[in-house]
């Protein structure tokens, strides 16, 4: 019982059962459709309170077919919102003018199976995109003052790729091929690179080895990994190879030229241990002055210590850009200025990816799961 009194639990409740009423009031007829649209409520609801508030890693069959429906649901209910919200916007501009009467009873008569289809092609659509896999984005920037050196350096940053219920081993094949096509200086894992444990996910990610042995690779954790079990994941990536940054740096040499690649922890370790926590300025501690320095931290909000610390670009992640719409107007009011792509923190470029996988619903709509190619560039 204590558990369905938690803040939480009753947050997620409240708005859930607000969305069930307001679309049980607008979309059905009788209590049969009522009761039918209850359902997808009912499996999202099942997964925060059921299991995020207990156990993140529940595998079984069952469990699995659960998530995958909660969170297909999950997707097809804002759809679903979204176009009721709409509908109810056309009608009420519609209702008081009397030369749009037409329009206003055509809209009302066709509000219901237009909503219904239209959900259902979004998701369609959605899923399909996300499917796909990641394109390759490329993104040059120039910094004033880079070591003649380092002009030209490529990075290759592949963030959120979630490996676990919805993303498998082929998926990250796809991610290693394109990554090691690029022919990068430096591989970057931004973090949330699963959504599970290493004796389950480990295989999934093997692929991630091979890149590692032809590219040199480094590796900060996300509030996802620390979901997943912070220090057994660290050790992982160690074993398969890449370096792992926590308030840390290592110096890569080019020719005359330095670069310090930087990293912190992801404020969700606090969670765990509450005496750790992203610290920009101790992952400097001890790098060359003369360096040009690049920092990977998953979420983006560090970007102000870091700009103050001294970092000249911060690659990050974690917002996935929002994902889908309507989440990609949301995402902005909790991340902004730096919610995806390139932007400016004071002196310092930022770096948000849009994520290489998708977290949740395997739905894009509005956005692309992206491999990213960031390329230096001396500026004038």
């Amino acid at each position: 019982m204590k558990r369905f009194l938690q803040p939480f639990v009753l947050t997620v409740t409240a708005i859930l059962f607000a969305g069930y009423a307001y679309l049980a009031w607008r979309l059905t007829a009788h209590a049969g459709q009522a009761l039918a649209l209850a359902v997808p409520f009912v499996l999202v609801w099942i997964v925060p309170v059921f299991y995020w508030s207990v156990d993140r890693d529940h595998g079984s069959a069952l469990d699995q077919v659960l998530h995958q429906a909660s969170y297909l649901c999950m997707a097809w209910l804002s759809f679903l919102l979204v176009l009721t919200l709409a509908w109810d916007a056309v009608l009420l501009l519609t209702r008081w003018i009397p030369a749009l009467a037409p329009v206003h009873a055509f809209v009302g008569a066709m509000g219901v199976p237009v909503i219904l289809a239209g959900s259902v092609l979004a998701m369609v659509a959605g899923g399909l995109a996300a499917l796909r896999g990641p394109h390759v984005r490329h993104v040059d920037i120039r910094i004033k003052g880079l070591p003649p050196d380092l002009d030209g350096f490529r990075i290759v940053q592949i963030s959120d790729l979630h490996v676990g219920l919805t993303i498998g081993k082929r998926y990250v094949e796809r991610v290693v091929e394109l990554a090691d096509a690029a022919a990068p200086d430096l591989v970057a894992l931004t973090g949330d690179m699963v959504d599970g444990t290493v004796e389950k996910l480990a295989e999934a990610i093997a692929p991630l080895e091979w890149l590692a042995a032809r590219r040199r690779g480094f590796y900060v954790l996300g509030n996802h990994d620390c979901y997943s079990g912070a220090d057994l994941w660290l050790a992982h990536f160690r074993k398969i190879g890449y370096t792992t940054l926590l308030n840390t740096h290592a110096v890569i040499e080019r020719g005359g030229a330095r670069l310090v690649v930087g990293g912190v922890l992801d404020p969700a370790i606090g969670l765990y241990d509450r005496g750790r926590g992203p610290r920009p300025d101790l992952a400097l501690e001890g790098a060359p002055r003369d360096a040009f320095r690049l920092l990977l931290a998953h979420n983006p909000r560090i970007a102000p210590a870091a700009e103050r610390a001294g970092f000249h670009v911060q690659l990050s992640g974690h917002t996935h850009a929002g994902q889908f719409f309507p989440w990609t107007l949301a995402v902005r009011l909790v991340h902004a200025p730096h919610v995806a792509g390139l932007s400016c923190e004071g002196c310092m470029w930022v770096y948000v990816s849009a994520g290489t996988g998708t977290w949740g619903p395997p739905v894009r709509f509005g956005t692309s799961p992206e491999l990213t190619v960031l390329r230096l560039v001396r500026g004038t």
